[in-house]
């Protein structure tokens, strides 16, 4: 800002603040929580580094991907941001098999409805078929052995999933 109050990082830096302040149009006086955690995860000179080699129009982007990276390293010193997003991969993935399994258990009642209960021979042909499904959308791996094992055969020759999985642990990242 250069005038009247200093920026957030001249404020706790304890220095005057310089019309061309690189810091000043990022970090206002009114919000010195967010220089100050950034200054403590990288530095005000390494981002004062950066934010000289970045041009003018990335530099928003730049200052808020440093906040967040820098929120992201207190919470999680080791991991930082990656930690938060393998756990959001790992979500998704737990629910990509709860899908397939659900889908799987609507094939079964599909051929549940049939007359006529089938046969050793179309039991093993329908989990070759749930295999190939499971396949073909993208859950190979050891998604399909997983998931196979869950299988009962019932001796009336009904097919019945049993997902063996814990419930998904529901926290916030940002809180």
């Amino acid at each position: 800002m250069g005038g009247n109050s200093p920026c957030a990082s001249c404020k706790l830096l304890r220095r005057r603040c310089a019309k061309e302040c690189i810091f000043a149009p990022y970090f206002p006086p009114e919000d010195p929580h967010k220089f100050a955690i950034v200054h403590k995860v990288f530095g005000a000179s390494n981002v004062s580094k950066m934010l000289q080699d970045l041009p003018l129009h990335q530099r928003a982007d730049a200052v808020s991907s440093l906040v967040y990276e820098a929120n992201a390293r207190v919470r999680d010193p080791v991991y930082g941001c990656v930690g938060a997003i393998s756990y959001l991969q790992h979500q998704v993935s737990q629910l990509q098999m709860q899908l397939a399994v659900a889908q799987a258990e609507m094939l079964c009642m599909q051929m549940q409805q049939q007359d006529s209960p089938p046969s050793s021979l179309e039991q093993k042909e329908l989990i070759e078929d749930q295999k190939s499904f499971l396949l073909q959308n993208g859950f190979g791996g050891n998604f399909v052995p997983q998931v196979l094992n869950n299988v009962n055969l019932f001796p009336s020759g009904n097919l019945v999933f049993s997902p063996q999985e814990q419930p998904l642990k529901r926290e916030s990242l940002w809180t």
